[in-house]
């Protein structure tokens, strides 16, 4: 078989295999049907582009990963060199396997000493994924300047959506006009990034959530890596990335091999719900989800915004009791409770118990929540290690530097530390396994709270080691304690990719707390993330991060939607407050299969000064909608709201929702159906034409419940 059609019903992805170079994909986007080699051939014939004035005399091939040696203008894909020479391999392809659902290749330069293998997959999901491997067959080493891969998409793909941020507001989005040129977004910061783009989207202009066709790319790495649209005069759109690698990062030596991060894209009919389903059915058929898939995500309090560093015993004890008795399933201890660590200057790296706040050790406490019914989790930051510490006093050696005796500049006084160094690693490996085995805890936050700087390994550049030593020993804890889950936290939501997702059981979505915040954060995370892999949680009535005052009903909203929890002191709360918590978590523990288990839909609104958005279940039996108040609209009487992703045959009753209490709204402006208690209507009817809601204030939102009426 020389052209490939790979194919799920959702899409087609079809790739010429025929030679003499790389493969290159003819097709990439709606279903083809069933087409037969000839026909394969016809496709790839009518595809192909003749040659227009001024261009090389043989068609120049767009290959997956794109051939400057063959021809090509644009970014190369394999960039690298043996001493100065090697830097243009001709790589030819000598065998081709696979079947309908994906391929591997190999190529090779004798000449060069190089070999690239490939592998291309259509997921069960709907995700295409691809990664790349270059192996050094030569004599001397080569060093690999990048390996990047390129999918192209049609010309109509004219619009181009991404996403970047600060820390506390996270993947904020911006639109562009795929113009000719290229479009590059690298992140540089050692880490995922607050500021990375989550995805590269490219849509029919003016695509939405539930309309126009998109496509959308993610590179799956948590250190430095590129993402591209590039748009050549002589070649096809294309959009494109991988890790990035620092000058002189990575030398193979003769036999050595580079493996590329995933690359995981998907195409969508029908706007960028249909990019969200699937992503969000690929990571929850992903280990270490399926082992929880049975099990209900446990409501959360984090110590943080509670205590911060004053860590009393009798203070917890309080706050666990008030949390037990008001639904709360797990109990987060957070920073400070190791040794020198009374506040944020000190103390990374002496992953010991602090005998003199915790004379007794981690026990009290934590047999205290236990005996409560709740589990217990517990704060690591170990990649990091604060000057102040015991242990860079004994190893100042062990921190990533661009030179012996030269320091990076600090950041939240903290300098990171080289798990690169077996020694190092071999300590952090010890001290985490040894508390974990101690302890009765179910639950680790995995905090990273730093960008890497001059993060040098030997006199080398050593992000990717560090990347690298990283997955690993993530990868040896959780072999070691298989029912401990981990959470990925890096200064809130930066480092959130799907290659961590391949181990941890959720993301800390973003230190701020603050709802208004949170509603578009969390929709945009959202584009690729379900929400039970999103920590999402009701924070102080005063925000701590932005210096907001918000009702709980309005926080509640935007915390259900997501791994629900709470950030607050909650034993300070008032009674009010208290009663509204306990009936918040009593509404999420009955509807948290359908908010995690459901498909997720977002709604075009015409109002920018409102969000709708909701879960439909698979059957579409019920759903739960959220409708969000962000500012004083246009117009006095706001938009209709149309709930989508409804059965347009089955009749559903709806009604509103306000476990926290109600959101404040203008009386005169009510809705006679919410007065009589709810309302019966088809899905068509609820789809095409909308509800009328009241006018809210500012700040407020809404729960609208589904349920079939049938």
């Amino acid at each position: 078989m020389a052209i490939w059609h790979l194919r799920d019903g959702r899409s087609s992805v079809v790739v010429d295999a025929r030679g003499p170079g790389l493969p290159s994909l003819v097709h990439w986007g709606p279903p083809l049907g069933s087409l037969d080699q000839a026909e394969l051939a016809a496709l790839a014939e009518v595809t192909e582009p003749g040659l227009p004035p001024n261009v090389p005399d043989q068609p120049v091939p767009l290959t997956l990963v794109p051939d400057p040696g063959a021809g090509h203008s644009g970014r190369p894909g394999l960039r690298g060199h043996r001493a100065g020479t090697a830097w243009s391999p001709t790589l030819r392809l000598t065998s081709v396997s696979g079947g309908s659902r994906g391929i591997g290749y190999a190529a090779t330069d004798p000449v060069a000493g190089l070999t690239l293998t490939g592998e291309l997959e259509l997921t069960e999901s709907g995700l295409l994924r691809l990664r790349h491997r270059v192996r050094n067959d030569g004599e001397a080493a080569y060093t690999v300047d990048g390996l990047e891969a390129a999918l192209p998409v049609p010309e109509r793909a004219a619009e181009l959506l991404d996403f970047t941020g600060i820390h506390c507001r996270e993947r904020q989005p911006r639109r562009h006009t795929f113009e000719l040129g290229s479009w590059v977004r690298e992140g540089r910061r050692g880490r995922t990034g607050h500021d990375a783009t989550i995805g590269l989207l490219a849509g029919t202009p003016g695509f939405g959530f539930r309309h126009g066709e998109v496509w959308a790319l993610h590179v799956a790495w948590s250190g430095n890596h590129v993402t591209y649209a590039e748009h050549q005069p002589d070649s096809r759109p294309v959009l494109g990335g991988g890790e990035l690698l620092l000058p002189g990062e990575l030398s193979l030596a003769p036999g050595e091999e580079y493996a590329t991060p995933w690359l995981y894209a998907a195409y969508s009919a029908a706007g960028i719900d249909g990019i969200s389903a699937a992503f969000h059915r690929w990571l929850r058929s992903r280990p270490p989800r399926q082992r929880w898939a049975e099990r209900p995500r446990p409501v959360v309090l984090n110590t943080w915004e509670a205590v911060y560093f004053d860590h009393n015993l009798d203070t917890l004890r309080r706050l666990a009791d008030t949390a037990a008795q008001l639904g709360v399933e797990r109990f987060v201890l957070d920073d400070g409770w190791f040794r020198h660590r009374r506040d944020d200057t000190a103390g990374l790296g002496d992953w010991f118990v602090d005998e003199t706040v915790w004379p007794d050790g981690l026990d009290p406490v934590i047999k205290h929540v236990r005996g409560l019914g709740m589990e217990f989790g517990l704060w690591f930051e170990p990649e990091m290690i604060n000057p102040d510490s015991d242990l860079y006093r004994a190893h100042p050696d062990w921190v990533l530097a661009p030179a012996p005796g030269v320091l990076p500049p600090a950041q939240r006084h903290q300098q990171v530390l080289d798990l690169a160094n077996p020694a190092a690693y071999a300590y952090i490996l010890d001290r985490m396994d040894r508390l974990l085995t101690e302890y009765d805890i179910a639950f680790v936050k995995w905090d990273h709270n730093r960008d890497l700087i001059g993060a040098g390994h030997g006199g080398r550049a050593g992000v990717h080691a560090q990347t690298v030593a990283y997955y690993r020993l993530f990868d040896e804890l959780r072999a070691r304690h298989a029912d401990v889950e981990f959470e990925s936290c890096s200064s809130g939501g930066a480092r959130i990719d799907l290659e961590v997702l391949e181990r941890a059981d959720r993301v800390w979505t973003s230190d701020c707390n603050d709802a208004l915040e949170r509603q578009t954060i969390q929709r945009w995370t959202g584009v690729f993330l379900p929400p039970e892999l999103m920590g999402a949680h009701i924070g102080p009535p005063r925000s701590h991060t932005t210096g907001r005052v918000h009702d709980l009903s309005f926080r509640a909203a935007a915390a259900l939607f997501g791994h629900f929890g709470f950030e607050w002191n909650i034993a300070e709360a008032s009674p009010d407050e208290q009663a509204g918590i306990a009936a918040v978590i009593a509404f999420y523990k009955q509807v948290r299969g359908l908010l995690h288990g459901g498909e997720v839909v977002r709604v075009d609104h015409p109002d920018p000064a409102a969000l709708v958005h909701g879960v439909v279940a698979p059957d579409a039996s019920e759903a739960l909608f959220s409708y969000v108040q962000l500012a004083v609209g246009d117009t006095i009487r706001p938009p209709r709201v149309r709930l989508a992703g409804l059965d347009p045959d089955r009749r559903y009753r709806l009604s509103l929702v306000e476990p926290a209490g109600p959101a404040r709204r203008h009386q005169r402006a009510h809705p006679g159906w919410l007065d009589r208690g709810g309302v019966v209507l088809t899905g068509a009817v609820l789809t095409q034409v909308g509800v009328q809601l009241p006018t809210f204030e500012p700040e407020q939102a809404c729960l609208l419940h589904l349920t079939s009426a049938e």
